[in-house]
């Protein structure tokens, strides 16, 4: 094979690496095979899914198009505020229902006097999002149950890390349910169900958690990060997308530890039973309304005799996906693999540890953007032996091409005799074609590894830069095509091109100029139309993104270009040595 068809098939591997591992090798689906709904699922509120001796989890109560708007919606229930340094909110005392969350930290726009982020909302209110706790019970247990319309009492005014918030309530039969909330400084919800009987007969009951949430909501639509419902199933992550609940139905797994929830790409509502004893997760789609829902049901029931009282405790994280938050939680608790609520990718072992890098870059610096430079420096550094390797074979095939070039119009027509000598004029200047290709695959894993890391953590959410890049996590807002705001005109998307995404064009054009140039005609403009290719591309890409890229790329042609002038290559290819 030629070095042309080398370099060619090198850079098709490094792009499908790049920009399409997890397309083309997506993680296994569960093994489980999806349960279908019946026609009790399909009605609504008493819709159950058969488990720990027929017990159920109701799926949440049907919503009608939203009449109200969000704060109208709020004004229909008693409600008792939650207010800690991370959280505003309240709890309805109808159906002790967590339902009114929003995040103080985050903001919905650069501006921090911008609304807080809105991660629940109550039914009736558009795209109903919100948590439930209670008690189910096997067809011959009779006992009344609270149910989504009981009216719970309290005393407290309001939930705090300080104040947990204590709610009852008295079945008149006898049974008294109690439910207390607690909640930490951050995103941890702590909910202890206990049942006070004195009704003269024992009872069973079997514990349950849902997060309901209604309507489908916007996505990145990006392949290489997991928004919807999610979980840990026997130390396993399963991942399934909005439209494979819609196609599918019910899917259920039993285990013991994990945790069941819904993700967003930066936000994150989940479950966390307790970890010493089996439950049953279920995710379910109801079509009318389009209702997704993630619930757990404890497989080992609560016996209460008569005269005594019995109690479970259960927690829930709705907040911010805080990369140091999730593993302690995950460390306190023992809950399973929590951490990967954060789409880590295929390449767990190497975003991870850059994450945290770029973090103590970020801290020492004080500028993200800036923080991204230096472990662009860094990571060349370390692969500065790689990358070396690959750079002198490109050099010497560079210093090459005049020969390569000759011996092709010599024999342009006897494939076979000019593969033979080229093959000589290789073995004869110690050339090897394929020694660029490698070092440059075994590359890819650790920068792409850092793009995962730049495109799914908090880190770069509303982070400036300098000048008028206000955010890197957003594109360059600005555009060639209307001389960069100085015309007063406003280009449909795909003419977005800012400055950023041009300079990272020039500088991949200009690397490619260093790279020995394919002499077949097809190939050649194949390889001039990758910059204009990438430069559309990275454009609509964060700009956090694109610095990385941009400067990844100068680094990279200063180095090269060291290289060529010690072994004595122009630009041009020919020999610059007396």
């Amino acid at each position: 094979m030629s070095d042309q068809k080398n370099m060619f098939l090198a850079i098709v591997l490094c792009l499908a690496i790049l920009l399409g591992w997890q397309y083309f090798f997506p993680a296994p689906e569960p093994v489980n095979p999806p349960e279908t709904q019946t026609a009790e699922q399909q009605a609504g509120s008493t819709a159950p899914t058969p488990s720990a001796g027929s017990a159920s989890v109701p799926s949440a109560p049907g919503s009608t198009a939203p009449s109200l708007t969000r704060a109208e919606s709020l004004t229909k229930s008693p409600r008792v505020k939650i207010n800690t340094p991370s959280l505003h909110g309240s709890i309805s005392l109808k159906g002790a229902r967590l339902d009114d969350l929003t995040l103080v930290n985050y903001r919905e726009e650069v501006d921090p006097e911008s609304a807080e982020i809105k991660l629940f909302s109550p039914s009736g209110s558009p795209n109903p999002y919100y948590a439930e706790f209670g008690w189910s019970v096997s067809p011959d247990t009779k006992v009344k149950l609270p149910t989504p319309d009981t009216v719970w009492t309290t005393t407290s005014k309001d939930l705090t890390p300080a104040a947990p918030l204590v709610l009852t309530w008295d079945n008149g039969e006898g049974v008294v349910f109690t439910r207390t909330y607690s909640l930490d400084d951050n995103f941890l919800f702590t909910v202890e169900q206990s049942v006070s009987n004195n009704s003269g007969n024992d009872v069973t009951l079997f514990p349950y958690g849902l997060i309901s949430r209604t309507g489908l909501p916007e996505t990145t639509g990006f392949y290489i990060l997991h928004e919807g419902p999610i979980g840990v199933f026997n130390e396993t992550l399963e991942e399934l997308d909005y439209d494979d609940l819609q196609d599918e139905g019910s899917r259920s797994l039993t285990t013991t530890g994990g945790w069941i929830g819904i993700t967003d790409k930066f936000w994150l509502a989940a479950l966390l039973p307790d970890q010493t004893t089996p439950f049953k997760g279920r995710f379910n789609h109801t079509a009318p309304g389009d209702r997704f829902q993630a619930d757990y049901l404890g497989q080992t029931g609560l016996v209460v005799k008569t005269g005594e009282t019995a109690s479970v405790t259960n927690r829930m994280f709705a907040g911010a996906k805080e990369v140091h938050v999730l593993d302690d939680y995950e460390q306190k608790f023992g809950i399973d693999r929590l951490e990967l609520a954060i789409d880590w990718g295929w390449f767990y072992f190497l975003t991870k540890p850059i994450y945290f890098a770029l973090e103590f870059f970020n801290a020492q610096i004080g500028n993200l953007g800036l923080a991204i430079i230096a472990l662009t420096i860094v990571i060349k550094l370390l692969l500065f032996p790689l990358a070396h390797k690959s750079y002198v074979s490109m050099s010497k095939m560079k210093k090459l091409q005049p020969e390569m070039v000759k011996l092709r119009e010599r024999f342009g027509d006897d494939k076979q005799k000019l593969n033979q000598e080229m093959m000589a004029l290789y073995k004869r200047e110690k050339a090897n074609p394929a020694a660029g290709c490698l070092p440059i695959l075994l590359q890819i894993p650790i920068f792409f590894a850092l793009y995962k890391v730049l495109f799914v953590t908090l880190l770069m959410r509303h982070q400036p830069f300098y000048g008028w890049i206000t955010d890197l996590s957003a594109p360059d807002p600005t555009t060639i095509f209307n001389l960069f705001g100085l015309i007063p005109w406003t280009p449909p998307e795909f003419l977005l091109i800012g400055a950023l995404p041009l300079l990272m064009g020039l500088s991949m054009y200009l690397q490619q100029k260093l790279n020995p140039q394919p002499a077949d005609p097809v190939q050649a403009k194949i390889f001039l139309f990758m910059p204009i290719f990438f430069t559309f591309l990275l454009a609509s890409f964060p700009a956090g993104l694109v610095i990385y890229w941009t400067w990844n790329n100068i680094l990279s042609i200063a180095q090269q270009w060291i290289i060529m002038r010690r072994m004595g290559v122009s630009v041009s290819g020919e020999s610059t040595s007396t």
